[in-house]
C-alpha cells in the first residue's frame, strides 16, 4: 500500500505539471506564429521590396504555395500565404527584429524582451497559471510569476497590443485581421488575452459589436481608454451592453416567446448568456423569492459582480418596457440593499431586458436610482449593416470614427 501524500505536497506538483502542459501548447501555438509572422516578412521583402501597397503577382504566389504545400502540407494555400502577408503588414512591430533574424539562418526563436511574461520552468517560481494568480507568495516560490494581465487590464511594461502574446494562436491572429479600425483591433486583442477567449469566443464578440456597443457610454477619453487598456471595471455603467445579443439560443424574433422560455433558455446556455454579459459575472440563482408581509415576489436571475462586488439582479420582459416594470425593478433592488447585501458590499444593481424601451420613462421613473437600475434591449440576431448605422451613427459623429461602410458584410469588417 502506497504511503498516503500530504495534499499541499500534492497540489504544488499538481500546479507544475499542469502549467507545463500549458507552456508547451503555448510554445507551439506562439512559434507557429512567429512563423507565419516571419514568412510574411520574407514574401512583402522579397517579392514585394517592402511596398505596402505592392501588387503581388499571381504566378509567383501560386508557385510559392505549390512548393510549400508539396513539403509542409495544407497550411501554405494561397490563401493563407496572403493572410501571413496581411499578418506581417498590419502587425509590423509584433517582433522585436534586433532579437529574431531570418529563419533561414537557423535563428527563429520568441525574443526574450517580448516574452517576460511567458512560463518558464516551473521550479524557477515563475508559474503562469492563471489559477494561481492570487495564491499567496509565502507558501511557496513555486507559486510566483510574472504577468502582464491583471484583473483591471493589461500592463503596458509587460505587453501592449500588437506585440506578441503567448495566449494568442495564430487563428486569433487570422481571426484580428478582419477588424479594420486599430481601436477596435486592439481592444479585441486585449479582451481575447485577458480573459483567456477561444478563437471561437472572439470570433462571436467580434460578430456582435462587443467593442461598438460599449461606445454609447463613453466620451471619447473613454474610447480611447478602451482600445489601450480594454474594458476597465470601475463603476455600473461600465458592465452594461446595449443591446444585448442572445443569438446562441437559436431562438427566431417572436413576440410570442413568453418570459420563463426565455429564462429557461438563458439558464441552458449559462455558459454563452456569461460571455455575453462580461468578465465578473457569477451565477448565483433563478427565481429568487423576496417576501414582504406574506406577499412572495420572485427575481428572474441574480447573478453577483466579482469586480464590483455586488449583486445583479436581471429581469426579463418579452415585450417593450413599461413604467411598472421599472417600479417592480426599483423594488427588487431596494429589498436586496436592505435584506440581503452586507456592509462592504456595494449597491444592488438592477438590469431590464426588453425587446424596447422609452429611456425617458425610464429616467423619470427612476431619478438618482438610474446609476444602479438600467434597461437594455435584446435581440436574437447580430446586427445588420442597417442597424449598426441607425445605431452608431451619432455616436461615430460625435467621437470622429469613422462610419460603417456597406461594402462588408462580416460585422467584424464595417469599420475601416
Amino acid at each position: 500500500m502506497s504511503k498516503p501524500i500530504k495534499s499541499d505536497l500534492y497540489s504544488r506538483i499538481r500546479t507544475i505539471l499542469e502549467s507545463a502542459r500549458t507552456n508547451i501548447a503555448r510554445s507551439v501555438n506562439s512559434t507557429q506564429v512567429v512563423a507565419n509572422w516571419l514568412v510574411g516578412r520574407e514574401i512583402v521583402e522579397d517579392e514585394q521590396q517592402g511596398r505596402k501597397k505592392g501588387v503581388y503577382g499571381q504566378r509567383e504566389i501560386a508557385k510559392l504555395s505549390d512548393n510549400l504545400q508539396t513539403e509542409y502540407g495544407n497550411g501554405y494555400s494561397i490563401q493563407n500565404l496572403r493572410y501571413m502577408r496581411q499578418f506581417y503588414l498590419e502587425y509590423p512591430g509584433l517582433i522585436a527584429t534586433n532579437k529574431i533574424h531570418h529563419a533561414v539562418r537557423g535563428e527563429l526563436e520568441v525574443p526574450e524582451d517580448t516574452t517576460d511574461f511567458e512560463i518558464r520552468h516551473a521550479v524557477r517560481g515563475e508559474l503562469g497559471s492563471k489559477e494561481i494568480l492570487h495564491a499567496p507568495l509565502e507558501k511557496s516560490d513555486v507559486l510566483r510569476r510574472k504577468s502582464p494581465i491583471t484583473d483591471y487590464g493589461v500592463s503596458d511594461e509587460f505587453w501592449k497590443p500588437g506585440r506578441l502574446n503567448p495566449n494568442l494562436s495564430w487563428t486569433h491572429y487570422r481571426i484580428l485581421l478582419k477588424v479594420k479600425l486599430s481601436a477596435a483591433r486592439s481592444f479585441y486583442e486585449i479582451e481575447s488575452a485577458k480573459n483567456g477567449w477561444s478563437a471561437r469566443q472572439l470570433e462571436r464578440q467580434i460578430d456582435s459589436l462587443l467593442f461598438e456597443r460599449l461606445l454609447k457610454s463613453r466620451d471619447k477619453k473613454g474610447v480611447l481608454a478602451l482600445s489601450n487598456k480594454g474594458l476597465i471595471i470601475n463603476k455600473p455603467i461600465d458592465i452594461i451592453k446595449d443591446p444585448i445579443i442572445l443569438e446562441f439560443l437559436d431562438f427566431p424574433e417572436s413576440h410570442r416567446l413568453v418570459e420563463s422560455k426565455l429564462e429557461t433558455a438563458l439558464i441552458s446556455k449559462l455558459k454563452d448568456f456569461l460571455l455575453e454579459l462580461g468578465s465578473g459575472f457569477a451565477y448565483v440563482g433563478r427565481q429568487k423569492r423576496l417576501t414582504l408581509e406574506g406577499d412572495h415576489f420572485y427575481s428572474d436571475l441574480v447573478f453577483y459582480h466579482i469586480k464590483l462586488k455586488c449583486y445583479v439582479v436581471i429581469d426579463l420582459k418579452t415585450r417593450k418596457l413599461n413604467h411598472a416594470d421599472l417600479g417592480q425593478m426599483l423594488m427588487y433592488v431596494n429589498y436586496f440593499d436592505r435584506e440581503i447585501k452586507t456592509a462592504d458590499e456595494n449597491p444592488t444593481i438592477g438590469l431590464i431586458l426588453c425587446t424596447n424601451k422609452n429611456d425617458a420613462v425610464a429616467e423619470y421613473v427612476l431619478g438618482e436610482k438610474q446609476r444602479q437600475i438600467f434597461t437594455s434591449r435584446y435581440q436574437h440576431e447580430l446586427p445588420t449593416v442597417e442597424e449598426l448605422k441607425r445605431e452608431l451613427q451619432r455616436e461615430m459623429e460625435m467621437l470622429s470614427l469613422p462610419e460603417p461602410t456597406k461594402k462588408n458584410r462580416n460585422p467584424g469588417r464595417r469599420l475601416k
